[in-house]
């Protein structure tokens, strides 16, 4: 999934900044794995504290590749290493926020702290019976945990950073729509390992979440190309690709609590709420996410928290007695409600003090004249396109 968001996030950049779009989505495959080993999973899922794990299994010490101490399906390794891409996926999720703009050497400072200070706290809270599972929060594949520690770490990021220089005097499209479909693509087809993979085992609640996944995602693009159409007059593949990634997003905390009905409504719904945010709302406050990470991803997680705590049926909760608001049971919902808020606030502060310490000692962007050239150069001495005879081959 994170070269599929590589390739979503690299089309919709610029062209003098693809390489180093795909490079800011790709740079966690090397971080967030090797510290995922070092001290990641022993910080989530070690222990039993309210907010953070132990150190019990630093570099994954006695780790069985044959049992698991945790009554699941599989072995404890495999789940560590399932659990490590929701780690890699989620840091590369907010590098969207501040492409063309903020320089490499201090991002990759910034993800290391982050994983350790936003990640694996909340994966311990909510998926390590911290303080979060302890109140009855349920997420099946990572809305709290991945969509909306990233997307609100992503608008915070963003602001700090600072807008792009021609930002509201140039008109940013995407460079190449061919990569944003290809990345939507594979980001739809990777999803079903995200979600599907969140049963822990190949069974019925593996399926039902695999088909919520997909009806979702095909609602929310069929959703935004309507909406789209009916606003501009013409429906886009960034708008379609956008949409369905919207719909990924919404199902991701529900894929294994809702019913199929609810996730088509889902996906519809969810599309409106991320256009207008990502449409209008940036608009009116004037925030540069330079590729959505919080329109798409922090709007879209935090909608379907929601809709999770309205939709949940009786027969596919945790608890039986927790269900959904629309079966007559609001405690789900008010739970669901303080979750997001302790979540959102959390990311944003962290984030905050994270990236501010980081600039006391070395500059967060570059200069305005490389930022004109453009990060492929200036920051890595690569060409996507190289051109030959003052023509592109």
């Amino acid at each position: 999934m994170t070269p599929a968001l590589a390739f979503f996030y690299g089309g919709l950049g610029r062209r003098k900044n693809v390489i180093n779009t795909m490079m800011m989505s790709v740079l966690p495959l090397a971080i967030a794995s090797l510290l995922w080993v070092v001290a990641g999973y022993s910080l989530s899922f070690g222990g039993h504290g309210y907010f953070f794990g132990n150190i019990s299994h630093l570099f994954l010490h006695g780790v069985s590749e044959t049992a698991s101490s945790r009554g699941l399906a599989i072995p404890d390794l495999l789940f560590a290493a399932f659990q490590m891409m929701f780690s890699i996926i989620c840091v590369a999720i907010l590098t969207g926020s501040v492409v063309g703009r903020m320089r490499f050497t201090p991002l990759a400072i910034f993800v290391v702290f982050w994983l350790l200070l936003v990640y694996y706290p909340f994966a311990h809270m909510v998926w390590g019976d911290g303080i979060l599972a302890k109140w009855g929060t349920i997420d099946f594949a990572g809305g709290d945990v991945v969509h909306i520690t990233s997307g609100v770490s992503a608008l915070v990021l963003a602001i700090v950073v600072g807008k792009r220089r021609d930002y509201g005097i140039l008109e940013h499209r995407p460079h190449n729509v061919p990569f944003v479909l290809l990345g939507a693509g594979l980001l739809w087809f990777g999803w079903f390992g995200f979600n599907a993979g969140s049963a822990l085992a190949a069974n019925g609640l593996a399926v039902h979440a695999l088909v919520t996944t997909h009806v979702s995602a095909a609602a929310a693009m069929f959703s935004w190309l309507a909406l789209e159409k009916y606003v501009t007059g013409h429906p886009s593949l960034v708008g379609g690709s956008t949409g369905l990634v919207a719909g990924l997003v919404a199902i991701t905390p529900g894929a294994g609590f809702v019913s199929i009905w609810s996730a088509i409504l889902i996906g519809a719904m969810v599309s409106p709420v991320c256009f207008y945010a990502i449409s209008v709302l940036k608009k009116r406050f004037a925030y540069d996410d330079a590729l959505d990470a919080f329109g798409c991803h922090g709007v879209g997680g935090i909608f379907g928290g929601l809709v999770t705590a309205i939709f949940t049926t009786p027969n596919l909760a945790l608890d039986k007695a927790n269900v959904g608001l629309i079966y007559g049971n609001a405690r789900l919902f008010l739970v669901t409600v303080l979750a997001i808020i302790f979540t959102a606030t959390w990311s944003g502060l962290v984030t905050y003090g994270i990236i501010k310490v980081i600039a006391r000692y070395m500059p967060l962007r570059v200069s305005d004249r490389d930022e004109a050239i453009g990060l492929d150069d200036c920051e890595h001495k690569e060409t996507a396109y190289p051109t030959f005879m003052g023509m592109d081959s």
